[in-house]
């Protein structure tokens, strides 16, 4: 029997990425999977050939009217949710003496806010507690130790796993779990516009800039979405009823 046969899982930041991984991963393993972003093309594309285990909804994590309304469209076309997946999330990077208040508000609003935004709707959307579900923030090991040049999407990050932590305490009881997969540097598109920031504000070719992250993982690589995936698959799967309130390194070892 597949992981998640017959299970509905809702994934933000669905259309690239780890996002797209998460919920390809999904659909293989036998759920339904609605997959949220706010490029619908994107979307669409990726639920192209998916013999209708994808369903694509247009929303944005920062705007709770657009997230419910995805929410509620997903539970009366696809069924009851039972898994939510919070991976929306963006990156920018300044020093800290040019870390301007609109860049703050932009990184916690997209990473941090949006997953409470995530979380709030999606906890109701699987029963508030009252039966089996599952909610995971796809956070960050930028959520568990600090970088430079990053210092508002640390803070964001790390809020998330704070977030899934306090509410994990407060649905112990229940049959929800809630947990954070932090991934390292993951060979996604986000990492193609973190190469970029880097080879525009040094002088640093683009391999080198690759070299320089790759190298924060003691693997020597960067991680790959699928892997990502899988360990999102496992917090969903048979024995992890007692699995709550974690935050899953998948970094080859760097946190």
């Amino acid at each position: 029997m597949a992981l998640v046969e017959g299970r509905h899982a809702v994934v933000t930041g669905a259309g690239s990425g780890i996002g797209a991984a998460i919920a390809e991963a999904f659909a293989a393993e036998g759920a339904r999977v609605t997959i949220l972003g706010r490029r619908l093309e994107a979307l669409e594309r990726l639920a192209a050939g998916s013999a209708d285990r994808l369903f694509p909804v247009p929303a944005d994590v920062t705007d709770e009217d657009s997230l419910r309304a995805a929410f509620e469209r997903a539970g009366r076309e696809r069924g009851q949710v039972d898994i939510v997946v919070a991976n929306a999330g963006a990156a920018t990077s300044a020093p800290f003496r040019r870390l301007d208040t609109a860049m703050w508000a932009e990184m916690l609003g997209v990473n941090l806010t949006g997953c409470y935004h995530t979380f709030r709707h999606g906890l109701a959307a699987v029963g508030g507690g009252a039966r089996w579900g599952r909610l995971i923030a796809i956070s960050s090991t930028a959520g568990l130790k600090g970088y430079p040049y990053v210092a508002a999407y640390c803070a964001a990050k790390h809020g998330v796993v704070g977030l899934a932590r306090a509410l994990a305490v407060e649905l112990a009881r229940s049959a929800v779990t809630v947990n954070t997969v932090c991934p390292g540097f993951t060979e996604t598109p986000l990492l193609e516009r973190s190469v970029r920031n880097i080879v525009r504000q040094s002088e640093m070719s683009a391999e080198d800039a690759r070299r320089s992250l790759a190298a924060d993982n003691p693997m020597g690589r960067f991680i790959q979405p699928d892997e990502v995936a899988r360990a999102v698959l496992w917090l969903c799967g048979p024995g992890s009823d007692a699995i709550t309130g974690q935050s899953v390194s998948v970094s080859g070892g760097a946190t």
